[in-house]
Order: structure tokens, then sequence, then C-alpha cells
């Protein structure tokens, strides 16, 4: 019924998803202490769904939890995030792999139109809506696979690198455009080839990217 009591659990990935983009979009820096009950206090929730997040968030790489002593944002350690970049980009690839040949016309304008709005938002300095449109056309080969374990995988390591991304979208992110076409260009010819190779130089860009990051930043 549509007055059912709200399940926990919605209240659980909100918490989740306000806390990750603060900690994403830098509002909670690298090295910040965070207490359950101020951050419950601020969104205005109970504890018990903000300790469920971040428990979620300590295994996500992004919070780490000493027992007696404090909980903090990770700093941004350049070889735990190389290697959930590079298990995310191997997923990618493998995503792209799969959905070659399922691909269909809709998939394929559902990806350039996400990619003009990723345009867009570049234009505009935006970069959450540059990050949220960046998703929807990955996620649309992501999903078009039909590979669950793949996508929990994708799921599990992406939010490691997420800061990352910010960073790089914030600074040079429109050769991705052009990557992004010469993808959808390739899924649109079933040339499965070409859109693995695309996607490998899409994720190594951000790899690089990594060689150019102070660690802990």
């Amino acid at each position: 019924m549509s007055l059912d009591p709200v399940p926990r659990v919605l209240l659980r990935d909100e918490a989740l998803t306000r806390i990750r983009d603060a900690i994403v979009a830098g509002d909670l820096p690298p090295g910040t202490v965070v207490k359950d009950a101020a951050l419950a206090s601020r969104l205005g929730l109970s504890v018990a769904p903000v300790r469920a997040a971040l428990a979620r968030l300590t295994d996500e790489g992004l919070v780490e939890a000493k027992p007696q002593s404090h909980t903090r944002v990770t700093p941004l350690v350049l070889e735990q995030v190389r290697d959930a970049a590079v298990v995310v980009r191997a997923m990618h690839e493998l995503a792209v792999r799969e959905a070659i040949g399922r691909v269909t016309a809709e998939d394929v304008a559902a990806m350039r139109a996400a990619n003009e709005r990723f345009a867009a938002a570049l234009r505009a300095a935006d970069v959450d809506a540059a990050m949220d449109a960046d998703d929807e056309l990955h996620d649309v080969l992501l999903a078009r696979c039909g590979n669950a374990a793949l996508t929990a995988t994708v799921d599990r390591f992406t939010p490691a690198i997420r800061r990352l991304e910010r960073q790089r979208f914030a600074a040079h992110g429109e050769g991705s455009v052009a990557l992004h076409d010469r993808l959808i260009a390739a899924c649109a010819a079933a040339d499965a080839d070409t859109a693995v190779a695309t996607t490998t130089e899409i994720w190594t860009a951000l790899l690089s990217q990594l060689e150019e990051t102070p660690d802990g930043h």
C-alpha cells in the first residue's frame, strides 16, 4: 500500500548516496574525521542508517575505521586507486565485448544523447552533470551485456576512483567526448575490436592521470 512504512533500507541507501557524494565532491576531504551522530544530525536521520552507510563506505574504500579511535575519510592512495581502476577498466572492456551484437538503435541513440549532455556539462563546468552523463553512457553497455557478476564488480570498485574521475573531468575532460563518439560509432557498427580498444583508451587515460596526482589528495 502507498501508506506502508518506508523501509529502513531506503534510509540507509539515501544516507549512503549523500555521504558518498560529499566525499567524492570534496565536501568531506581526505582525512576528515566523521562521526555517525553528527552526520545523522546533518542528514536529518537516525544514527542506524548512517552507521550502515559508513560500513558500506568502509567496504568501498572511501572510509576507514580504526577500532577505539576514529572513522575518517580515506586519503587518495594512488596504489589503491590504481588497483581499483584496473579492475573497472577490465570489467568495462568485457562488458563492451559481451554487449556488441546486442546493442540496439535505441541504445545507440541513448549513448549519443548522454554524450551530448556530457559535452554540454563540460562546457558549463558542471562536473556533477558530466559524471552523471558519463555514467549514463557507459551504463547502456553494462545493462546490455547482461552479466550481473560483472556489473556488481563495477559497482563495488567504481566508488574508489570517483574522486580521481571528478578531478579529471574538472581539469581536462574534453578528450573524452571524442573517445565516446568513437565508442558509440563502433557499437553502432558492431565493431567489437574498435569498441574494446576505445574503452581501453578511455580508462587508460584515467590511469595515466594517477601519475600526475599528488598522493593523498
